[in-house]
């Protein structure tokens, strides 16, 4: 952007703010789904783990060992939902940082924001950037987000509707 005569500041840049979401170590997570995956499945065995441990103590769960386990498997899966929003938003927003005509930003503080309007070569590139780059993370977020809900919702259903 330097080479545009671009008043907005470094660190606010598109093309910077995705660099440097791409090398943060918790959103660099979405950029192969295997790696993601791998990832929430580990967050989720670990809070399966916590929930067993804290459900443990109930004198009401004791006497359904079936109901206390599937408790623990469906309320566990909250970590890795609350992980796969969290990844989406941050890279949402940096999805439509780099697809705007307009650059939003802010030279001092949160009173002064300004807005700049990108030359059609730079606009060009940085589409090009969200279309190839970033299109297809949130993609895959949005079909984990999918598949977690789905069983999220199944769970919450099955303990409505059910009686152990």
């Amino acid at each position: 952007m330097n080479e545009y005569k671009c008043p907005v500041p470094r660190d606010q840049q598109p093309t910077n703010e995705f660099i440097e979401l791409s090398k943060s170590k918790f959103f660099s997570w979405p950029k192969s789904k295997k790696s993601l995956i791998l990832v929430l499945i580990k967050f989720w065995v670990g809070t399966f783990l916590l929930f067993l441990f804290i459900c443990s103590g109930s004198i009401y769960f004791k006497t359904s060992t079936l109901k206390y386990i599937l408790l623990s498997f469906f309320s566990s899966l909250s970590i890795p939902l609350l992980i796969t929003i969290k990844l989406y938003l941050g890279w949402n927003h940096v999805f439509k940082r780099l697809t705007s005509e307009r650059v939003e930003y802010e030279e001092s503080g949160w009173y002064d924001g300004q807005v700049w309007i990108k030359p059609l070569v730079l606009k060009e590139k940085e589409s090009l950037i969200a279309s190839i780059e970033i299109k297809p993370i949130l993609k895959n977020l949005i079909q984990i987000f999918s598949i977690v809900s789905i069983l999220v919702l199944s769970g919450i259903l099955l303990f409505q509707y059910n009686n152990f």
